[in-house]
């Protein structure tokens, strides 16, 4: 399986179980690996027989921007089935970074990195 892969797309959500996180709001970081067979697109140079980047891109800023969840697990599992309907996606690897999650000691990032597949 080939990869595409798009790191580090920024969104601002209102993910979070405390009231400040629901209210303020914060940036939610996503790193995404989409698994593809990259062949027939390569052999035809054609976009229409892989994956549009740009469109996933504007799709998980949309998913981030959406409806709040609780948890970054629940948002993660979101922007997975929304990549996976694009049909040649045959996987994901979504990573949710949280950088400015409600944690009271010193941390640089907070992640969490869910794989799905059709399969």
């Amino acid at each position: 399986m080939d990869r595409v892969a798009l790191r580090g797309l920024k969104a601002r959500g209102h993910h979070g179980v405390f009231p400040k996180e629901r209210e303020e709001g914060q940036t939610f970081i996503v790193d995404l690996v989409l698994g593809v067979d990259t062949r027939p697109a390569a052999t035809d140079d054609d976009l229409t027989k892989t994956v549009h980047y740009g469109v996933v891109a504007e799709e998980v800023v949309a998913v981030v921007e959406g409806e709040p969840v609780n948890l970054i697990e629940t948002l993660a599992e979101r922007i997975a089935l929304s990549c996976l309907k694009h049909a040649p996606v045959q996987e994901v690897e979504v990573c949710v970074h949280k950088p400015d999650a409600p944690i009271t000691v010193p941390f640089d990032d907070v992640t969490v990195t869910i794989t799905r597949s059709r399969v």
